[in-house]
Parts: C-alpha cells; sequence; structure tokens
C-alpha cells in the first residue's frame, strides 16, 4: 500500500439532529496544524459517549473514495459536497475498507495512530443525508469507515501523509471484520470468531460481540 495525503482533517460540535438527540456528525475541515490527543482532535466533540469517542474511537476515518457512491442518484448533494458528512475527523482518496486491517498503525503528522475497528453505521448517518435506508447499505455494500485508537499524541494537518508503519494482522482487513460481525458474514466463516475473540487488537466491544455470535 502506498501513503496517502489527508484530503482533510475534520472536527466539529454537538448540536441538535433529529429524534430529541443532540450529534456532532456534521464536522468542517480545520484549517492549520491541529493536535492529535488520546481522545481525538482538538476542538472536535461526540455528543453521546456511550457509543461514541473514548480511547479506542478517538478518530473516525471515512473513506472520500465512497461519496459518489452515495451520491448517485440523488437530487440534492449539498451535504456530499465536501468531506465531513459521514462524522468522519480524516477523509482520504484512495484507502478503503479493503486496503486496511485492524492493527494497521499509521504516522500521521507526527502523531502514531492505530485501527480498532470498523464503524457500525447508525440512524444517524441516514438522518444526515435525509436517507433512512442509508445505514443499511452502508452495511451490505460494507462500505463503514474505521476507527482509530492514538498511540502517540501529535499534531497534523491538510496534506501531510497517512504513512503504515507496521501491519501486524494482514488477513484480517476492515472489510473483513466488518462483515463477520456486523453484516452476517460469520455464517459462513463460524471458525473466524473465535480468532476474533481473542484478538487484543481488536476493540473490546467487538470481541465481546465475537463471543456473542458464537453462541
Amino acid at each position: 500500500m502506498t501513503d496517502v495525503r489527508a484530503f482533510a482533517l475534520l472536527a466539529g460540535k454537538a448540536r441538535y439532529l433529529a429524534r430529541g438527540e443532540n450529534s456532532a456528525i456534521a464536522k468542517s475541515p480545520v484549517k492549520g496544524p491541529v493536535k492529535i490527543g488520546f481522545l481525538g482532535l482538538e476542538g472536535d466533540e461526540q455528543a453521546d459517549l456511550s457509543v461514541h469517542g473514548g480511547p479506542d474511537k478517538a478518530l473516525h476515518h471515512y473513506p472520500h473514495d465512497h461519496y459518489a457512491r452515495w451520491g448517485e442518484g440523488r437530487a440534492d448533494d449539498t451535504v456530499l459536497a465536501g468531506p465531513g458528512a459521514f462524522g468522519e475527523n480524516i477523509s482520504t482518496h484512495g484507502l478503503t475498507e479493503d486496503h486496511v486491517c485492524i492493527g494497521d498503525r499509521f504516522r500521521l503528522g507526527s502523531a502514531l495512530i492505530e485501527i480498532s475497528q470498523g464503524r457500525q453505521p447508525c440512524w444517524k448517518q441516514g438522518e444526515r443525508l435525509q436517507w433512512p435506508a442509508l445505514p443499511a447499505l452502508m452495511v451490505k455494500e460494507r462500505r463503514s469507515g474505521w476507527y482509530y485508537r492514538v498511540i502517540e499524541e501529535g499534531t497534523a494537518e491538510l496534506g501531510d501523509l497517512l504513512s503504515m508503519v507496521e501491519r501486524p494482522l494482514p488477513d484480517w482487513t476492515v472489510r473483513r471484520v466488518f462483515g463477520l460481525l456486523i453484516a452476517g458474514d460469520h455464517r459462513k466463516d463460524p471458525e473466524a470468531l473465535a480468532e476474533l475473540a481473542g484478538m487484543e487488537l481488536l476493540y473490546d466491544g467487538w470481541r465481546r460481540r465475537a463471543v456473542k455470535l458464537m453462541t
């Protein structure tokens, strides 16, 4: 895999979305260098900390490569006109769920980050794009995005390289793991669940999900 450049680094504040809930899913590009801490980008927020944020979900990466797919057939694609539609903190071209694996470590600016899990779609992404069926399509097509934990804090800015420095689990792409734990692929490969349950680099919530699916 070749290095890719950060197309955008993004942050957002929580505000009312729908269903009586706030969300920080709408992100905007950050100008200039920004600190990457153990809990994410400086100035970024998460509204519901029970399912978003925390050390294992410090940074959300959604491939800008998928935007063209989600823009197909939509009369109003204003939300998709720039990055940030899916709540992502990192946007790139040329890097998708097929190309990255659980445990992959990248250098972004001076920060060191590590992939911890895929991003499980939810209703807020559908609400943001006014497309209720979108989360189910994201699952079906495995266009999930992924999360990083921060191993070493640092700073980064637009245009910095996202450079892989380590790949300990080359057989476990984000697409494969997402398929097994979220999209129902475990029915075709139940033996894989035992490996996921014991995978220390995988977010512990997804390890617990693997155990549950084994029963």
